[in-house]
């Protein structure tokens, strides 16, 4: 077994091979850039040792300077994670030359999958079906236009080398190629060196299915059971669960048996991903394709480990040495149901641009209490190492009751730490388990609303209503799930009437317990500012006149006379973030903010502002005049922190409607900003190069 391992990478993913690492007994070498410097991965590490500045290309990219450092901290092994230099043959082949072992698939594996259009031409050899497309090369955008109408719309462009959702163009039209090939060739050379561009048919209604394989250098191929993939956003996965709750076990045997076949025609061994596109229209699921195999470890691993008991990384780790895998194909489990949500640092209510920043508070969910039996737990990959043990990365091999719940929280950041334009944006993955697909999904709503996240716009909310949303609920799933369930926008997960009652009461309580505690300052207030009359609770339209009554358990909440008080029992404190309590048997966390007349509580995918009055001030509150927002349309707003890559337009042209304007780049990704009505370019504030802030004016019309 290795003595030393590198990981090169950072982020979650970093922490993540650490982890596995230190419980085998192995130590290891962290790399960082100038933006890293002080992240969690580098502390965890026994050794780090610094690679360049904070852009990718001059750090974690370099990989002669990793291999140097390998060489110079002694490491006998280099894991790559996923992204970076995972999927590059030269670098795999520069490790086996330098006499350093790659924890991965050998380097011609890498090749023939890392190139998608000979990848689609091996796969139609080794017998796995594929979706018609053109695999030759694109001469240019007239070629790629004549290509699209011979396949037939729509029609998907991706760049060859591509992956994790960047260089994908979906085309509907002949001008949607126009608009679109030469952005898709600039983003697949500018993320990964490479700016080939494939065109294939899009598959309607489709869902994005992956079998996960698993490898050892005797032969020996196995498929661990499939994930869905399909709820994305722009080709980026916001949500996975295994096992699929579309895939039946014939149809996982067919499409498990496919995989292993492509697998073993390019002596493949370690951790690798076949990725499918399965008509969600053919009722007997026979319609799957072959998309793209994945020479590396995914960043959805865990739900795979959460149903097999597998340590994934483990595995690779062992394989890497040269041992046998320890089970056969049918020994291989598909225990209880798990699903994955994607905390990214982005901001859904702004259409999900991204967002960038200090973590000014970070805090990873905790158990709740129920009735009768545990709630679970958590652990963040920190915490582990500071030496709180909580669940193992395996559940079902732990020990637990097979159907107590379980979280887990595998992230890379830290409270202070900042989230950086240079890098992609998620800071963190929550992974819920329980017996049931709903079970799972009922403990990620709990999980999510106990995250503490500030400094940085996230997708929390987004998150709680998409696991809150029937269709979901329902598995009717497609990868242009989020496109047809939202597309005004999120505004916010909807809300019962009978969540509105209880905020209400939690406003009413936060009210007295803040009075209470002012009261309680010596030389400042006594009980004679406590408000002694019943208050008004005013949440949007609705209006609860609110009397609360101790008794020996915790409190008793009256909001309408007609119905019965809700019985709260909670240890809240003022200033805490977080209200915890227990709601007429039921846990609930709620997010709590002091506004000037109430409180922003955020509980189940909403952000709900609460004003909390005296009944004569609520009364008078209806004659309020209400402020008019200030008119900004004629500015162009840069909508996220990044760079203008390009402007359209110059000083005194009259544009239309839809006439591209601006590029910015942010995220390593090209995002075009559009003209919404006529008008004509008054004075231009920045040139192309520049770095902008969120709502920084571009230009302005006149």
């Amino acid at each position: 077994m290795f003595k030393k391992i590198l990981v090169a990478n950072r982020g979650e993913i970093a922490c993540r091979v650490m982890r596995t690492a230190k419980k085998m007994g192995i130590a290891t070498v962290a790399v960082y850039s100038d933006a890293d410097a002080r992240a969690p991965h580098v502390l965890m590490a026994d050794e780090s040792v610094r690679l360049g500045p904070a852009p990718a290309a001059e750090s974690y990219l370099k990989a002669e300077l990793i291999l140097l450092v390998a060489k110079d901290t002694g490491a006998d092994c280099i894991h790559p994670g996923y992204g970076f230099l995972s999927e590059r043959e030269s670098f795999a082949r520069a490790c086996a030359e330098a006499g350093i072992a790659f924890v991965g698939p050998p380097p011609t594996a890498i090749a023939a999958m890392g190139d998608k259009i000979e990848s689609k031409k091996l796969a139609k050899a080794a017998g796995v079906n594929v979706v018609p497309g053109f695999l030759g090369e694109i001469a240019d955008t007239d070629h790629a236009v004549r290509i699209a109408g011979e396949i037939g719309y729509p029609v998907m462009m991706k760049a060859s080398a591509g992956g994790g959702g960047k260089g994908m163009r979906l085309a509907y039209s002949e001008q949607d190629v126009r608009d679109g090939f030469e952005a898709t060739k600039r983003e697949g050379l500018a993320s990964f060196g490479d700016d080939r561009v494939f065109i294939e048919k899009f598959i309607e209604t489709p869902r994005h299915i992956e079998i996960q394989l698993i490898g050892d250098q005797h032969g020996n191929i196995l498929y661990l059971n499939e994930r869905e993939c399909s709820i994305q956003r722009r080709h980026q996965k916001v949500v996975e669960e295994a096992p699929s709750p579309f895939v039946t076990p014939e149809m996982r045997r067919k499409m498990g048996e496919q995989a292993v076949a492509l697998a073993r025609a390019v002596g493949y061994y370690s951790a690798g991903t076949v990725e499918l596109i399965v008509s969600g229209a053919d009722p007997t699921g026979d319609s799957f394709y072959f998309l793209e195999m994945n020479t590396r470890l995914q960043v959805e691993h865990p739900v795979t480990e959460a149903i097999t008991g597998l340590d994934l990384v483990e595995l690779m780790i062992r394989v890497a040495a040269g041992e046998a895998l320890p089970l056969t194909q049918d020994e291989v489990p598909v225990l209880g149901w798990a699903i994955e949500n994607r905390v990214y640092a982005e901001d859904p209510y702004r259409g999900f641009l991204p967002s960038t920043g200090r973590l000014v508070r970070y805090r990873v969910p905790t158990p709740l209490p129920r009735a009768g039996r545990a709630g679970g737990g958590a652990i963040s990959v920190m915490d582990w190492d500071a030496g709180a043990e909580g669940p193992p990365l395996t559940p079902p091999a732990s020990g637990r009751g097979e159907d107590e719940p379980y979280i887990r929280v595998d992230d890379g950041v830290a409270e202070g730490g900042e989230v950086s334009m240079f890098y992609d944006p998620m800071i963190a993955k929550l992974v819920t388990w329980a017996p049931t697909r709903d079970g799972a999904a009922d403990l990620a709503v709990t999980a999510l609303d106990q995250f503490e996240l500030e400094g940085v716009g996230n997708n929390i909310d987004f998150l709680s209503a998409l696991m809150q949303h029937p269709r979901f609920r329902s598995g009717n799933l497609t990868t242009g799930f989020i496109a047809e369930e939202f597309p005004d926008g999120f505004t916010g997960a909807d809300t019962s009437e009978a969540m509105i009652r209880k905020l209400a009461a939690v406003a009413a309580v936060l009210d007295m317990e803040t009075a209470w505690r002012n009261a309680s300052i010596s030389d400042k207030l006594d009980d004679r500012f406590i408000p002694r009359e019943d208050r008004a609770v005013l949440i949007g339209e609705k209006r609860y006149d609110v009397s609360i009554d101790g008794y020996d358990r915790g409190l008793l909440v009256n909001l309408d006379p007609q119905e019965s008080p809700l019985d709260v029992v909670t240890g809240w404190k003022p200033g805490q973030r977080k209200f915890v309590a227990t709601i007429d048997g039921e846990p609930l966390s709620v997010g709590v903010k002091r506004t000037r007349t109430g409180w922003r509580l955020n509980a189940h995918g909403r952000s709900h502002v609460v004003r909390t009055l005296s009944v004569r001030a609520a009364d008078l509150s209806t004659h309020m005049i209400a402020k008019v927002p200030p008119d900004l349309s004629k500015f162009l707003l840069c909508p996220m922190p990044g760079m203008l890559s390009a402007l359209h337009v110059a000083e005194g042209d009259t544009v239309e409607p839809g006439q591209p304007l601006a590029t910015v780049e942010a995220m390593k990704m090209e995002n075009i900003l559009r003209a919404e009505r006529p008008g004509v370019v008054g004075k231009i504030h920045f040139a192309p190069g520049e770095s902008m802030a969120v709502d920084a004016a571009i230009l302005d019309f006149v």
